[in-house]
């Protein structure tokens, strides 16, 4: 009876932690959709184009991670073992090396636009769009990495709320300076992609001042400069031991879709405006679990700092099947509804029909990518980190890329058969994570002995 009740109220705690997420996460998510919409009504080059560019941002962006993912962890189970000294040098330390990293990400993002873009093989009419929205987005990189980092350890803090409500105000301050920017409302000159960019470079720098403001008022009231000196190297090195294979893991992913979207240039301008959408629209199939996991990988981290290994297990399997319940149910409503989507977004019949067809094999990869959101995740907040990292290197090269190759490019599937690709990979990746999981290897990985 004890442990029912234990688990219950664990299962509360975490509600309490994912419903904050979700909402934050589904805004977080709908931040770049707007770009998307009201970019599609200026025009699908500048979509196309903007899409390629949030490719390569969203993969420097993982770079941060290296150190949130670690910060989320180690706080995590500092604070289900009470030892609140640990966890503000863990936050400070984050907090200095975001900083830098940050600043160093901005300065390669914005000054090797065309480089970069070029690289990617960007056709002409694309470059135009893509240079000037990567050259404004990249300088102000350096506001995510302070941002994801004061969230990261707001969440840990079962303070959930606050970045959700930081995140409100972010879309507001969005959606208007998109409207403004992008077509040139209220006196101020249609700026298209360009627009875009600034009104989500403002909206981000605003974004890290409320979340430092927060910091320092709910969580952590100051520094104190003895728990830095000497420097805590010991913390350093665990951010590091956690963060690098966590966020090499990430990196990976984030890599493998560079090259993936390189492939799809190939294909044509449509095939890459049909992953553009379909991206954004699937993002919110896999909101659910992202919440989900993120709230669980908090708990699951309380959980094995207190020592209580069973009850994380069985939260971790509670999450799994949630996770893939919801992830399922909302991909078959999107697959049902592709059409209406896809017409309200462009006109171009081709880019339709082909979104269409990719959404209905996207059910089936939507289970595998709920069980690995969920299983890395909960992985990680136990201490498990190098697994995730050798399993997501190896399948996502071999599989997802490789496959991509062969079924989309020589065997002339395209986009359709690079889905099929991602399908397999999901779902092979799922089923080694789910077996690693009931192993319970991961129990002998907590940073708190």
């Amino acid at each position: 009876m004890e442990q029912v009740i234990q688990q219950t109220n664990i299962r509360k705690g975490l509600t309490k932690l994912v419903v904050p997420i979700f909402i934050e996460t589904l805004l977080i998510m709908t931040l770049g959709a707007v770009d998307t919409i009201m970019l599609s009504r200026y025009s699908d080059n500048s979509v196309a184009a903007v899409g390629v560019v949030n490719q390569i941002v969203m993969f420097s962006f993982l770079v941060f991670e290296v150190i949130n993912i670690g910060t989320s962890v180690l706080c995590s189970q500092y604070l289900g073992a009470k030892l609140q000294k640990n966890m503000v040098q863990v936050v400070g330390v984050s907090l200095l090396l975001n900083l830098v990293v940050g600043g160093i990400v901005s300065a390669i993002l914005h000054f090797g636009a065309e480089t970069l873009l070029g690289w990617m093989g960007l056709r002409p009419e694309l470059l135009k769009y893509g240079i000037g929205y990567m050259q404004i987005v990249g300088a102000f990189a350096f506001f995510q990495a302070i941002s994801l980092t004061i969230s990261a350890s707001l969440r840990s803090a079962n303070k959930a709320i606050y970045p959700m409500l930081v995140t409100v105000l972010v879309n507001i301050l969005n959606i208007v300076g998109n409207y403004t920017l992008i077509f040139g409302k209220f006196g101020f000159p249609a700026l298209g992609a360009e627009g875009a960019a600034i009104s989500t470079s403002v909206a981000r720098g605003v974004s890290m001042v409320v979340l430092f403001i927060i910091l320092f008022r709910k969580h952590i009231p100051r520094f104190p400069l003895a728990y830095f000196r000497p420097f805590p190297f010991i913390e350093l090195k665990k951010l590091l031991q956690v963060g690098l294979p966590s966020a090499g893991e990430n990196m990976s992913y984030s890599f493998s879709q560079v090259v993936i979207t390189y492939l799809i240039n190939i294909l044509g301008n449509n095939a890459l405006t049909t992953r553009t959408y379909t991206v954004n629209i699937v993002m919110f199939v896999y909101l659910f679990a992202i919440a989900m996991a993120q709230g669980g990988a908090i708990s699951i981290g309380h959980l094995v700092g207190q020592h209580k290994i069973r009850a994380a297990y069985l939260l971790g399997k509670y999450v799994m099947r949630l996770s893939i319940l919801v992830s399922l149910l909302l991909s078959c409503i999107w697959a049902v509804f592709g059409h209406s989507i896809f017409s309200m977004l462009t006109n171009n019949e081709e880019i339709i029909k082909l979104g269409i067809t990719v959404m209905i094999v996207d059910v089936l990869v939507e289970i595998g990518r709920a069980v690995n959101i969920y299983a890395t995740n909960a992985l990680r907040s136990a201490g498990d980190v190098n697994y995730p990292f050798y399993v997501g290197l190896v399948v996502q090269w071999i599989v997802s890329v490789g496959f991509s190759y062969l079924f989309g490019i020589y065997w002339g599937w395209g986009l359709v058969g690079m889905w099929c690709a991602f399908l397999l990979d999901e779902n092979i990746r799922a089923l080694i994570f789910v077996r690693r999981w009931n192993s319970l290897k991961w129990a002998k990985k907590s940073f708190v002995k």
